[in-house]
This record gives C-alpha cells, sequence and structure tokens, in this order.
C-alpha cells in the first residue's frame, strides 16, 4: 500500500546532484570575478552550512570573493550570480520523466507529498517554474527556513505543512548530511534511494533502486 504522507529529498533523490557540473560553475564564476577557480571551489565547499541556510547568491560571491582578497564590481558580482542560477535551472530541469511518472503515481494513488531540501538559495528561487514543483504539495528549503537537515525542525516543518504527524510520513532519501538519522529521530519511517548516489550505505532500513519501487513494494 502507498503511504499516506511521502516526504523527499531533492538532490542525488530526485535529481542528480550534478557535482562535476557544479564545480565547473564555480570555476568560470571564479574567472567573472577575479580569483583562483580552485580557491573558488574550496571555498565553496567550506562554506556549506552557511550557503545553505544564510547567504543569497550575491552575498555568497562577495563574501568569498573578499575572502580571497578581490573586490569584485557589481556588474561581476551580477554576471556570476546569474551564471549560478542558470546551473540551479538546469540542474532541476534535468529530472528524469520516470521521476515524474513515479511522482505522478504516488499522487494518483492518494498519497500527499512534501520536499525537504538542503539547498542554496538559487535552488529555492528556481523550484517553482521546473516541473517537479508542481507534484509536491509541500516544499521546505533550508535556505528558507533558516535550519537545515538534520535539524528536526526542517522535518517537523514538512510533516505540519502537510497536515501530518512525523510517525504518518514516510521520508525518502540518498542519505548525504545525516538527513536519513535525522528523519527517523522525529519518528518517520525511512528509505534510502541509490538511484543516483549510494550516498550512505551502512544505513540499515529499506533500499530500492528507483522511485518507482515505492508502488512495488510496501515501506
Amino acid at each position: 500500500m502507498v503511504p499516506r504522507f511521502l516526504v523527499f529529498d531533492l538532490f542525488h533523490t530526485l535529481v542528480d546532484g550534478a557535482d562535476a557540473e557544479r564545480d565547473r560553475v564555480v570555476g568560470e564564476m571564479a574567472v567573472m570575478i577575479g580569483v583562483d577557480p580552485s580557491a573558488l571551489r574550496r571555498a565553496y565547499r567550506d562554506t556549506w552550512d552557511e550557503r545553505l541556510t544564510r547567504w543569497s547568491v550575491e552575498e555568497t560571491i562577495r563574501i568569498l570573493a573578499g575572502r580571497l582578497g578581490a573586490d569584485p564590481a557589481e556588474e561581476a558580482v551580477a554576471r556570476a550570480a546569474v551564471h549560478r542560477r542558470a546551473l540551479a535551472r538546469r540542474v532541476l530541469e534535468a529530472v528524469h520523466p520516470a521521476t515524474l511518472d513515479a511522482l505522478d503515481g504516488l499522487r494518483a494513488a492518494g498519497a500527499r507529498l512534501a520536499l525537504v531540501s538542503n539547498a542554496t538559495s538559487e535552488a529555492a528561487e528556481a523550484w517553482p517554474a521546473c516541473a517537479l514543483a508542481s507534484r509536491f504539495d509541500v516544499a521546505v528549503f533550508s535556505s528558507v527556513l533558516g535550519v537545515g537537515k538534520p535539524d528536526p525542525r526542517i522535518y517537523l516543518a514538512a510533516a505540519d505543512a502537510l497536515g501530518a504527524a512525523p510517525t504518518d510520513c514516510v521520508y525518502v532519501g540518498d542519505g548525504a548530511d545525516g538527513e536519513l538519522a535525522g528523519a527517523a529521530a522525529v519518528g518517520m519511517r525511512v528509505v534510502r534511494t541509490v538511484e543516483h548516489k549510494d550516498t550512505d550505505p551502512t544505513w540499515p532500513g529499506p533500499v530500492i533502486s528507483a522511485l518507482r519501487d515505492l508502488t512495488d513494494r510496501p515501506v
């Protein structure tokens, strides 16, 4: 039987995380703002928590450029921000049709769907226009809420918006950022997906290889 309430991760769960493309784009942004590409890539990785919950695209560019000894003109910051936002749109638009079909099937079976994503502001901005958005009743982004997984508040916000108790929800994710343990800690049942990336292979719970498996087996 399909669960009544399903809560999904986004990157490496519904879409590929596009890690290599992200690194390439950050390197191109570095050229635009006059800093070393390798240094900016390191700075992006080292400030994940801040970018996840606090900084806009432009703030990220200005802050990291400053830390690397540069003071780019506003025109350069704007160009780099446009480049970063275009990446967010491409990543979300790359969702596989089979994923959309699986979500449509879950909704047709009566499920209500929520998204809980550790995502920077450009992903949250791009979300409403992507094909995934219309399949979800609720979307909670760390960059909007101000906290990320595995903080209990982000899971509870999604459950509350669904009108569900956490114990009535099934959480589906690849396991990045300790998300599976975080979901279990608030009482959600957990299903790990390895469709895009086998992120948390030691997790001792149910595993699916594709979202369509959610309709083919009890969870």
